[in-house]
């Protein structure tokens, strides 16, 4: 039995803080700590790549989070959420992708759970740079959720693996509204080599 337990452990220590396979590991370096990313390329492959594109270019080098929405600061939406946005660099703006294709979780398998990173988007098929990360489950984010109208909620791509703290320190800096005041400087989002 002992000797059972004692492999059972080894696999164990050896497997966690491994990437989930088709997944890829980002830092997020933030003035106020290191967020630490996983990519899921297996459920959400245009997401996840138009993702590390930005990153593998730096554009999120001097981007910024902006945005915390905490339940205190949506007065006038009747489906609340907890989220802080980030986006790339806004001075190179230029050299941004296309728009890309709403990957639904309904197609994906991913949800709004807590430390989901999902991209932000205007309407279907509008995500481009900018993502956000949930604090707590946000089941009206995903297909057929009622914060928007089109219900055609937002593409998760990712989670939270690390950094956690850092990402509740965000959500609850000074803020005018939903806007972070100051925003919190992104200083380099880079992957993580194994």
């Amino acid at each position: 039995m002992t000797m059972i337990l004692f492999a059972a452990l080894t696999l164990l220590a050896s497997v966690i803080g491994q990437p989930s396979p088709g997944a890829v590991r980002v830092i997020v370096d933030t003035s106020v700590g290191a967020i630490e990313l996983e990519v899921d390329f297996t459920h959400a492959p245009v997401t996840a790549a138009n993702f590390l594109k930005y990153v593998d270019a730096g554009l999120y080098d001097g981007g910024r989070f902006h945005r915390t929405v905490r339940l205190d600061n949506q007065p006038n939406n009747d489906v609340k959420i907890e989220v802080i946005q980030g986006a790339a660099n806004a001075e190179r703006r230029r050299e941004f992708l296309p728009p890309i294709a709403l990957e639904r979780t309904n197609v994906t398998g991913l949800s709004h759970q807590d430390g989901t990173v999902s991209m932000a988007r205007t309407g279907p098929d509008s995500a481009r740079d900018e993502f956000f990360i949930c604090l707590g489950d946000q089941p009206s984010l995903d297909f057929a959720g009622a914060r928007n109208r089109d219900g055609q909620g937002f593409a998760a791509f990712g989670r939270v693996v690390g950094g956690m703290d850092v990402v509740r320190k965000i959500q609850m800096s000074p803020a005018e509204g939903q806007t972070l005041a100051p925003p919190i400087a992104i200083r380099s989002v880079r992957r993580v080599q194994r």
